[in-house]
């Protein structure tokens, strides 16, 4: 068997995490019909099939997805060798794409960027704000940022903002004058609630906790949206009540526009996490990026605690 070519290994490592020729030859800056080309090659100096090839996408076959799992590794240590020289660890230049959902992007990333970015001038940084659950590896992100529930397990998970958020129950002061203020989350039938459409076009539930008991409400009022804007500018007029992340209506719990309900059973979790892959290279930025986010995590910063 003549030995394959190294370059074709990795095209065809680089296609399969793309899930497809036309993905992967946008990230490599090449064309889709070259990464065909190579990977055909490769299948004849190996003398088997590495891909499944249907009208709905790629897949490895059982033999191409043992290859990888072999070569993987490798692959990862030639390009981390090849990076460390270009690299200047004080100085890292490239390129960070982040996946996080709507509530880090607008109140917790912020904060934290502006004394990252201000440290690290080389870095381009992009953050695409999605509240669905994609293989972020997969889409070509370095990282993302999750809550712990929704994190794989061949994951490396740093803690990254409040380590402690809750969701809690506002309505308007107008609102709870009209329609009175429920002691019990079973009462909420009785009431218009402001519900949370996600992108899949699941409902939000509302989970109410209490003393080990979980009460969960479906929202199905009068206005339904994907818009958190939207629901919090219902509820700041009156037109019912609203279960959310604090960090999104704490401004307006302190003008007064809005005003807590059923504070003993808000539910309450451990805070985000910035995650990528355990079995990937770490680019220079992503590398700059955790150090600095653990570096926050550190007791003497205030505006985070460790874990």
């Amino acid at each position: 068997m003549r030995q394959p070519n190294l370059s074709d290994i990795a095209l065809f490592a680089a296609v399969v995490e793309a899930g497809g020729f036309r993905a992967a030859a946008q990230r490599r800056g090449t064309s889709a019909s070259s990464l065909s080309d190579c990977v055909r090659r490769l299948e004849q100096e190996l003398g088997v099939r590495l891909l499944n090839r249907t009208t709905r996408g790629l897949t490895p076959t059982e033999i191409g997805a043992r290859l990888l799992e072999r070569l993987r590794p490798a692959l990862d240590e030639i390009n981390a060798a090849l990076n460390d020289l270009q690299e200047d660890p004080q100085h890292p230049v490239g390129s960070l794409r982040l996946h996080v959902p709507g509530v880090i992007a607008r109140h917790i990333l912020p904060p934290l960027l502006d004394g990252f970015l201000a440290r690290y001038p080389g870095i381009a940084l992009e953050v695409n704000m999605d509240n669905t659950f994609i293989d972020v590896i997969g889409a070509g992100y370095d990282a993302g940022i999750r809550y712990e529930e929704s994190l794989a397990k061949d994951m490396i998970a740093i803690p990254i903002g409040p380590r402690r958020q809750c969701f809690m129950a506002v309505a308007a002061p107008s609102y709870l004058q009209r329609h009175g203020t429920p002691q019990h989350p079973g009462e909420l039938s009785e009431h218009r609630l402001l519900g949370y459409r996600f992108a899949s076009g699941k409902l939000g539930v509302w989970e109410f906790e209490q003393d080990g008991r979980t009460l969960r409400i479906a929202p199905e009022g009068r206005l339904v949206s994907s818009s958190q804007d939207l629901l919090i500018a219902a509820a700041c007029t009156g037109h019912g009540i609203l279960y959310t992340f604090e960090e999104y209506i704490a401004a307006h719990l302190a003008s007064g526009q809005l005003q807590p309900i059923l504070h003993d059973w808000w539910q309450h979790f451990e805070g985000p996490y910035l995650y990528y892959h355990s079995r990937r290279h770490v680019p220079a930025p992503l590398r700059a990026f955790v150090d600095y986010v653990k570096a926050l995590n550190t007791p003497d910063h205030s505006s985070q605690s460790p874990k």
